[in-house]
């Protein structure tokens, strides 16, 4: 029986775990029976993606001309469907106009070999807790960083809580706004995992940001997929941590950086707390990638016009602002004039527009038609003419011959309904 798993390995749930594995093979892994760190990827690996009946996970005798460093021949591992790129849908509605601009969001099509050590990070206001790849597999709540050579996932130590999730829905919501008037989808993944592997193919650490934003979410090739893998998948646009208890400059955008991703928004929240960091006061920094550097930028590239402090101020309000919104209005008009979208390109918009246009026109109709009855000396009551069944629907001229004939409310009232009854019949 398959199904599919954190990565998007399939499984089969009558082969065993990778430690009951190791006691049922009747050979030694290592003079203390332990499996070595770097082969348990390789059994959580090939015990979750299931074995065929010609190709079955060969363990290798501890005997002569063997260390028990060894490795097994990539033969005897059957790699992760994770590694074929998903399935493409029968068909996806057309592709928004193609930017002038490139996405300074592709990912680097290969990887430096070395990661960071952890020497050099830091994971403040986070506590270390062992977790294994096969655990990790099987693990669905929320982590900053896991690290395979370790077997160690970095989690914050504060309880979620309102004021560090706010900014990152905020984010989304004025996201949102700026698609709709841009009349292009602009995706938000939230904390999805972001993924990279070793030389070998396998997980080597994830991240989990706080949102990732995508310009153009049919370009990201993420359609199917469990994480965003570097150097298969595009890079997010803009990655948004929040630092309420922590501070990633330690740690986390070290790691953002030796990746390569373009930029990341750091967020440190209004509201105080005392679990943190020393030195971290309220305001938005923008990270963004210089010849393999971050530089703190005033505004945003991937929303050219929008600075970190009107950023900062949007992420916090309690209700979005008059000056908000025309900042978002404007944003939006910016990144469509580049596309050649708009606002009528958006269904909701469109269909928003429609119904104000209607409306606008009703209302004008109606106070056209109750001055003409005023300025006869006929009085009309406070609900007229939303009374007057069939009066939307009536064309202009019908309403001016009825209220230039009337000599009530309620006899024009009738004339609009004769006409109606001679005209459809009822």
């Amino acid at each position: 029986m398959r199904g599919p798993t954190r990565y998007g390995e399939s499984w089969n749930e009558a082969l065993p775990s990778a430690d009951s594995f190791k006691r049922e093979v009747p050979w030694r892994f290592h003079a203390a029976g332990s499996v070595p760190p770097r082969w348990r990827c390789h059994f959580a690996a090939a015990y979750n993606a299931g074995m065929d009946d010609a190709q079955t996970l060969t363990a290798i005798p501890f005997g002569p001309g063997r260390s028990p460093g060894g490795e097994p021949p990539a033969a005897s591992l059957r790699r992760s469907e994770e590694d074929e790129p998903p399935a493409a849908p029968a068909a996806l509605p057309p592709e928004p106009p193609a930017s002038p601009l490139p996405s300074a969001a592709e990912s680097p099509a290969s990887l430096p070999p070395a990661e960071l050590p952890l020497s050099e990070l830091e994971f403040t206001g986070c506590t270390a807790v062992p977790m294994s790849y096969d655990q990790l597999r099987r693990f669905d709540g929320r982590l900053e960083v896991w690290d395979a050579e370790s077997e160690t996932a970095w989690m914050v130590r504060e309880p979620t809580s309102p004021t560090h999730e706010s900014p990152s829905h905020g984010l989304a919501g004025l996201v949102e706004r700026i698609a709709a008037v841009r009349g292009s989808s602009i995706k938000c993944y939230g904390s999805m995992d972001l993924l990279r592997r070793d030389a070998r193919g396998e997980p080597r650490r994830i991240m989990q940001a706080d949102q990732t934003v995508y310009l153009y979410p049919r370009r990201a090739e993420l359609l199917g997929a469990s994480a965003m893998v570097g150097g298969r998948h595009n890079y997010p646009d803009v990655v948004l941590e929040v630092d309420h208890t922590t501070d990633v400059r330690r740690g986390k955008l070290k790691l953002y950086e030796s990746w390569g991703f373009p930029e990341v928004w750091v967020e440190v929240p209004e509201q105080w707390v005392a679990s943190r960091p020393r030195g971290l006061g309220p305001g938005l920094t923008i990270h963004l990638l210089e010849d393999g550097v971050y530089r703190a930028s005033p505004e945003s590239v991937a929303f050219p016009g929008w600075r970190v402090e009107a950023i900062h101020e949007a992420m916090n309000e309690a209700e979005r602002s008059v000056r908000t919104n025309e900042r978002l209005e404007r944003l939006g008009r910016g990144l469509g004039s580049r596309e050649g979208t708009g606002s009528d390109d958006d269904a909701l918009m469109r269909s928003l527009r429609g119904q104000s246009r209607a409306e606008g026109e009703k209302k004008g109709r109606a106070g056209m038609v109750r001055q003409m009855l005023l300025s006869r000396d006929i009085e009309v009551s406070e609900g007229f003419p939303s009374n007057v069944p069939g009066f939307g629907e009536s064309p202009e001229a019908v309403l001016v011959d009825a209220a230039l004939a009337c000599d009530s409310e309620r006899d024009f009232h009738a004339r609009i309904r004769d006409r109606i009854v001679r005209t459809h019949g009822r």
